[in-house]
């Protein structure tokens, strides 16, 4: 008779979110919610709802950041513009315990769903506003995008080739306010816990992405230069850069120490004498000299096809790593091996999902709850506020509900 302890109940269960969002960084935080087991209704526009719907179509019909940010949620379609779609949403948030929005600057304020007012109504309340520049100061009403923001907060600046400045390939902004929000959602339930007061989480884009940018960004204020750009090498160690193989691969491994240098090159390059050479045997002179480093190492490595290019490092104890593509992400052993994929419903079938990287003890295991339909939910939820059959229809009829 198997006699262990049943699961754990998720973290958030009993939990109740509304989130007045769209685009990343509000969906992705109140994903992260839904995933710990928190009921979270998402509130869209009538008109095609949240806007990152239409970014493509590439999730087997329906659009990949939609798909990745938005399971476990419940849909309800209304047109805040009418007193009446507004009013579905402060019943909702009278019952709820955390808030999140990200609407455009002042836009939320003018509705009065903005978290200072809605934690004066509602004391127990967290309440939550995203934007890209804060609420104050000379940015304050400035639009703001992922890529508009990274270039405001410099990452662009150390992102690419000496010759050219990119932007992140991920929303990296919208990434890290997503993020900030979470946690700032979770330390404000802990304070409810003891003070029984919710209260108002303010997160920005810029100033999350410019707290990631604490290395280059302390490099320059108290060195006196930005790191500089290096592509897939790092500007202060040498070598660390990816290098091709003879089949058309590429190994990427980093050198951190001097006595690691000495093992890629005697068991490695096949030249001993390199980690004695004065030219090569500390850091700073293979920065100096990086790019006869550089050549020393593409050219051993490139003698030799990425699987046993690969174990020729571990063998030496060099850290390396495949550069991957996506499809290979998609494939990659150790996520397999750790069984990280999971499916979850979608209007257009099963879909594959990565769990979220937060492992739990006591075996309560992510939430991962189906991607909605545009409205799905917005029947039930409006019979939950207590409306009756009439009132529905009419909020239908007068397209103020979908």
């Amino acid at each position: 008779m198997d006699q262990s302890p049943p699961p754990s109940p998720a973290p958030l269960e009993g939990l109740t979110v509304v989130a007045v969002e769209q685009a990343v960084a509000a969906p992705f935080a109140t994903r992260q919610l839904a995933d710990l087991g928190a009921r979270v209704i998402k509130v869209e526009r009538i008109d095609g709802g949240d806007f990152a719907r239409g970014y493509d179509t590439a999730a087997a019909g329906l659009a990949s950041h939609f798909v990745w940010c938005n399971r476990g949620k419940e849909s309800i379609a209304l047109d805040l513009k009418d007193p009446r779609g507004l009013d579905v949403v402060r019943r909702l948030t009278a019952d709820a315990d955390v808030f999140v929005q990200n609407l455009a600057q002042g836009a939320a304020a003018r509705l009065g769903l903005d978290a200072a007012t809605l934690c004066a109504a509602h004391p127990r309340l967290v309440a939550v506003d995203i934007s890209g520049y804060g609420a104050s100061g000379p940015y304050a009403d400035k639009r703001a995008y992922d890529m508009l923001v990274q270039c405001e907060a410099g990452l662009v600046s150390v992102t690419g080739t000496p010759e050219q400045p990119v932007k992140a390939g991920i929303p990296a902004a919208d990434i890290a306010a997503a993020m900030y929000a979470f946690s700032g959602v979770l330390a404000a339930l802990v304070r409810r816990g003891t003070t029984g007061r919710g209260g108002p989480v303010e997160v920005s884009m810029l100033e999350a992405l410019a707290e990631w940018m604490g290395h280059p960004l302390h490099h320059a204020m108290h060195g006196g230069t930005a790191p500089a750009r290096t592509g897939l090498a790092h500007a202060v160690i040498a070598p660390y850069d990816a290098y091709a193989t003879a089949d058309g691969g590429r190994v990427l491994l980093s050198v951190q120490n001097d006595r690691e240098w000495r093992r890629l090159a005697g068991q490695v390059v096949g030249r001993p004498g390199l980690g004695t050479d004065p030219a090569y045997a500390t850091n700073a002179a293979r920065v100096a000299n990086r790019e006869r480093t550089d050549a020393l190492v593409a050219a051993a490595l490139g003698a030799l096809d990425t699987d046993e290019a690969l174990a020729r490092l571990e063998g030496a104890g060099i850290a390396c790593a495949r550069l991957r593509d996506l499809h290979e992400l998609a494939e990659h052993p150790q996520l397999a091996a750790r069984e990280r994929w999971r499916e979850v419903g979608t209007p257009v079938g099963p879909l594959r999902a990565l769990l979220p990287p937060i492992t739990l003890p006591g075996g309560a295991e992510a939430r991962m709850g189906d991607v909605p339909a545009l409205g799905e939910h917005t029947e039930a939820l409006l019979r939950a506020v207590g409306m009756t059959d009439e009132e529905i229809a009419a909020l239908r009829r007068d397209g103020v509900a979908a």
